[in-house]
């Protein structure tokens, strides 16, 4: 490991955090397919890069900061991005309290304001899914300035030096839309490709140690057919999620190949003829 980044994990693995945020350390496992990947993604953490991962759903974009989180010991808050967002949701909100008989107006802090003066990792899950209306409010937040103004309080906010912002993209589904050029430009970008062959066995034997090794082999046939289908346009790229794969493993292990493949990846498929490919190349594998 390049020193660069031991010591960063040095320093931070020294930290000690409240309670209160015990439950936001988050558990590692991620598996990098390609080499050398999640050391550059470490150098742009310890950069205090904003980080961008792009990827299709079931990639391991979620696991791939969750280990962040755990490499470095740190807690993260995470938001899950939708149009409903708003700055409240990221910044927090303003509530009236009883106390002596007299009401007090008091300011709950959203996640993105107590990871920054915590010195957390924000996560910012489907950060595209979210209105291009809200995100500007994070501009300060995710250049050199690391600051934000909050526009409830009035309160100016210096990010604490450990404070990492990662985020996470599925470009092209549905309901999303293009990041605009002024957000896109103030992170560092890395694309997370599915993972395939022994990495992908490894992470099965991992979660499944007693799993049939027979049962193992089959599923990693059909992952590898249906990825080769996907990779010549036959399939949609969503088809391919190793979560769905390993969803489909965990209902093997109680029924049929075909039907747990139906069930965990074959119905989660929008296109009549793509569900039909799909169960017609499972049928090849399974006798």
């Amino acid at each position: 490991m390049d020193s660069f980044i031991a010591n960063e994990r040095a320093n931070r693995q020294a930290r000690e955090y409240g309670k209160q945020f015990t439950a936001l350390l988050q558990e590692g496992g991620y598996v990098s397919p390609i080499p050398d990947l999640w050391e550059d993604i470490l150098v742009g953490v310890v950069l205090k890069k904003p980080v961008l991962l792009k990827g299709p759903s079931g990639s391991g974009k979620t696991k791939l900061a969750q280990s962040i989180s755990h490499f470095f010991n740190q807690p993260m808050h995470s938001v899950n991005c939708s149009v409903d967002l708003d700055a409240e949701s990221l910044l927090g909100f303003k509530t009236i309290n009883a106390s002596s008989g007299q009401s007090i107006i008091e300011f709950v802090e959203g996640p993105v304001v107590q990871a920054m003066k915590e010195g957390h990792i924000l996560y910012i899950d489907e950060i595209n899914m979210a209105k291009p209306e809200t995100l500007p409010i994070l501009h300060s937040v995710l250049d050199h300035r690391r600051m934000l103004t909050n526009p409830f309080t009035s309160e100016v906010i210096h990010a604490h030096p450990d404070f990492t912002v990662i985020a996470a993209i599925n470009e092209g589904y549905v309901g999303t839309s293009p990041m605009n050029e002024a957000l896109k430009n103030r992170f560092i970008s890395y694309s997370i490709p599915y993972l395939s062959g022994e990495q992908l066995r490894e992470i099965i034997q991992n979660l499944f140690p007693l799993g049939d090794e027979n049962l193992v082999n089959t599923m990693l046939k059909i992952h590898e057919d249906i990825r080769k289908q996907v990779l010549n346009g036959l399939l949609s790229e969503e088809a391919a999620s190793v979560r769905s794969l390993l969803d489909a493993l965990a209902l093997a292990e109680h029924m049929p190949v075909i039907r747990a493949v139906r069930y965990a990846i074959a119905e989660k498929l929008e296109d009549r003829m793509d569900r039909d490919l799909l169960m017609e190349l499972v049928e090849t594998w399974v006798k």
